[in-house]
C-alpha cells in the first residue's frame, strides 16, 4: 500500500480558523482538507441543520412533476411508483409510496425483476402499467437514459416523472418531468443526491404544497440514511445533513422493517459504518437472491410482528448470498491466476453460471486482491451482463463509454456501473476495455493508496480530540474517518494474530513513555512478524472506540503498518 499524507493547507486559513472556533492548528488543518475554512463553514459542519436543507422547487421540473402527481389525485389516476432493485431503488420507492399513500390510496409499487428485466425501467414494467391501468408512473433510482421506453408508454398514453441521480446521456427521455441535479441544465445547489434523496425532494414540494413543514417528513429519513450510507455518494452538503437526522431516526423511532432488522442483529446504536455493513446488505440481498419486491415489503409494513417475519426471511437471503458470494470470488480469483499470462491493467472475469445477483459484491473482492479496475460477466438470458468496480481515482463510467460500441447499454458512475453486450461482442470489448484503462489511467492508481491526514504522536491522542473526532461523523466520501501516522512504536508483548484463520492482527502498542493502546487490524494478521519482539515499526489508523460488556475504552483501528 501507498501512505500518501495530505499536502498541507494555507497556515493563513488554518490559524484563522483556529482562533475562531478555540481548537488547536491540528484540527482546524482537518476541517481544512474538508473545505471547512470559516467559521459559519464549522458551525454548519458540527452543527448540521434541516434548515439547510435547500428549496426542492429550485431543482429544474419539480413544479412540473408535482403539478402531474396532483392532477392525477385530483383525477383519481392510478400512480406506479417504480425503482430500482438495489437499496436506493427499494428505499426510494418505499419512501415516495408510503409517503403518498399516507393521503391518496391509488398508489402501487413496482420494482424489476433482476434477472428476467435487469436494470431500470423495463418494457415488462410498462405493459404492467397498460394492462392494470397506470397512466402515471413515477421512475426512482433509474430512466435518465430510457429514452426508448419513454416513448413506448407515451405511445400507450403512460406519463413519466423521472427522478434519477445518474448522468445523463447526450438526450433526456420525453417524460413529463425530470428530476436530476446531473442535467446540464438543472441548477439545483447540490447534484450528489443519490436516487432516494431526489425521492425526498419529490415529498418535500409535495408536502410544501399541503402546508406541511420538514419536521412533518423527519420520519421517512431512516430510508434516506439507508441509502445515502449504501449508495456511497459524497458525504457533505445535504447528503451529511439527511445522513444525520437518519441515523438518529435510526436509533430513536425507526420504521418496523429497520427496526426488525436491527432486532436481527442485537446491536443497540448504529453508526454509518453499521448501516453499511449491517443494514444495507440485508435490504440489498432481497433483489440479489429473491426479489427487490421483498425489501419494500418490509420497509413498508407497518406491524413490527409481521416485519419480524419478513426480516427473518430476508436474512436466509442474507445468509444464502454470502456463500453465493464466497463461492464466486474463489472461482474467479482462480480464473484470474489461470489467465494472468501478462500484467494486465484490467481484471474482466466472466461464467455463465455465476449469479447475477453477487457479480457486484465480487467485482468489489476481486479488487481486494488484484487492484484494477473490475467486470465481471454472467449469463443472462442471450447476453452477457456484468458489473463494474473501479479503484480510487479512475473513472470506470468514462472507460465504458469509451468502449460503447460494444455494449447494449450501460449506466452507472465513477466507481460503479452495469452493463450488458452480445456474447459475439465479448472478447471485442474486454481487448477494448483493457486498451483504454491502460491508456488513460495513471500507473500510481493501480496500487492501493491510504491518504494520511497528519502524522501525530500518541501523546497528541486526548479525550478532548476523541469528542471533536466524533463530531466529524456522519462519515462518508469526502468526509472520510480521519487516518492518522504515528512513527517509531512497538507492540509491549500483547500482540497476537486473532480470528479462525489468524487473518487479524491484536496489538498493545507504545510510543516511547506514552501509555499502552489497544489496537486492531482487520486483515492485517500477516504482518504480524513485523511486531514481534520489541520491533520498531510505524502504523497509519483511525481512532476508534471499543465497546465491550458497557464499557467503551479508546482504540486504534490499523489500517496499515510497515
Amino acid at each position: 500500500m501507498r501512505w500518501t499524507i495530505k499536502s498541507k493547507p494555507s497556515e493563513v486559513t488554518v490559524q484563522h480558523l483556529a482562533k475562531a472556533l478555540n481548537v488547536e492548528n491540528f484540527v482546524a488543518t482537518l476541517l481544512v482538507q474538508r473545505g471547512i475554512e470559516t467559521f459559519d463553514d464549522a458551525k454548519a459542519f458540527f452543527r448540521p441543520s434541516l434548515d439547510h436543507l435547500h428549496d426542492p422547487y429550485l431543482m429544474k421540473d419539480m413544479d412540473k412533476a408535482v403539478e402531474r402527481i396532483e392532477k392525477a389525485i385530483e383525477n383519481d389516476e392510478n400512480i406506479l411508483v417504480f425503482g430500482d432493485y438495489d437499496v436506493d431503488g427499494t428505499t426510494a420507492v418505499s419512501l415516495v409510496s408510503s409517503y403518498l399513500r399516507t393521503y391518496y390510496p391509488n398508489v402501487a409499487t413496482y420494482i424489476p425483476d433482476r434477472y428476467h428485466e435487469g436494470y431500470g425501467i423495463s418494457f415488462k414494467g410498462i405493459d404492467f402499467a397498460d394492462d392494470n391501468g397506470f397512466p402515471l408512473i413515477i421512475a426512482l433510482d433509474c430512466g435518465i437514459k430510457s429514452i426508448d421506453h419513454v416513448a413506448y408508454a407515451k405511445e400507450r398514453n403512460i406519463d413519466f416523472i423521472i427522478c434519477d441521480h445518474h448522468r445523463p446521456g447526450h438526450f433526456l427521455p420525453e417524460a413529463v418531468a425530470v428530476l436530476d441535479p446531473k442535467r446540464d441544465d438543472c441548477n439545483y445547489p447540490y447534484d450528489e443526491l443519490c436516487g432516494c434523496g431526489i425521492g425526498f425532494k419529490l415529498i418535500q414540494a409535495l408536502g410544501q404544497n399541503r402546508n406541511q413543514t420538514i419536521d412533518d417528513l423527519i420520519l421517512y429519513l431512516d430510508l434516506v440514511a439507508a441509502a445515502i450510507a449504501a449508495d456511497i455518494v459524497p458525504m457533505t452538503g445535504e447528503n451529511r445533513v439527511l445522513a444525520y437526522f437518519g441515523l438518529q431516526v435510526i436509533n430513536s423511532e425507526p420504521r418496523p422493517g429497520i427496526k426488525a432488522l436491527i432486532h436481527q442483529v442485537k446491536k443497540q446504536t448504529l453508526d454509518i459504518t453499521d448501516v453499511v455493513f449491517i443494514i444495507a446488505p440485508r435490504i440489498n440481498a432481497a433483489g440479489r437472491i429473491k426479489h427487490g419486491n421483498h425489501a419494500v415489503e418490509l420497509l413498508t409494513e407497518f406491524d413490527f410482528e409481521q416485519a419480524q417475519q419478513f426480516a427473518s426471511e430476508i436474512e436466509a437471503y442474507n445468509s444464502e448470498r454470502k456463500d453465493l458470494d464466497k463461492l464466486i470470488t474463489k472461482e474467479a480469483l482462480l480464473q484470474i491466476v489461470e489467465n494472468q499470462e501478462k500484467e494486465r491493467f484490467t481484471s474482466v472475469v466472466f461464467q455463465e453460471d455465476w449469479h447475477k445477483g453477487v457479480i457486484g459484491i465480487v467485482a468489489s473482492r476481486l479488487i481486494e486482491t488484484y487492484y484494477r479496475p473490475t467486470l465481471v460477466f454472467t449469463k443472462s438470458g442471450d447476453r452477457y451482463a456484468a458489473s463494474a468496480r473501479s479503484v480510487k481515482g479512475f473513472d470506470v463510467y468514462n472507460a465504458l463509454e469509451a468502449c460503447s460500441e460494444h455494449l447494449e447499454q450501460f449506466g452507472g458512475h465513477m466507481y460503479a456501473a452495469g452493463m450488458t453486450l452480445k456474447k459475439e461482442n465479448y472478447q471485442l470489448f474486454k481487448d477494448a476495455f483493457e486498451k483504454e484503462v491502460e491508456r488513460t489511467i495513471h500507473p500510481d492508481m493501480l496500487t492501493p493508496e491510504i491518504s494520511v491526514d497528519a502524522e501525530i504522536n500518541f501523546t497528541d491522542i486526548t479525550p478532548k480530540l476523541t469528542r471533536i473526532l466524533k463530531q466529524f461523523e456522519p462519515f462518508g466520501p469526502q468526509n472520510m474517518t480521519p487516518i492518522f501516522l504515528t512513527k517509531n512504536i512497538k507492540d509491549t508483548g500483547y500482540g497476537k494474530p486473532m480470528g479462525q484463520e489468524e487473518e487479524h492482527l491484536r496489538l498493545f502498542v507504545k510510543q516511547n513513555n506514552s501509555e499502552g493502546i489497544a489496537a486492531i487490524g482487520f486483515g492485517l494478521g500477516d504482518k504480524y512478524d513485523l511486531t514481534t519482539n520489541q520491533k520498531i515499526f510505524d502504523a497509519v489508523y483511525c481512532i476508534d472506540e471499543n465497546e465491550w460488556n458497557g464499557k467503551v475504552s479508546l482504540q486504534l483501528r490499523l489500517r496499515d503498518i510497515k
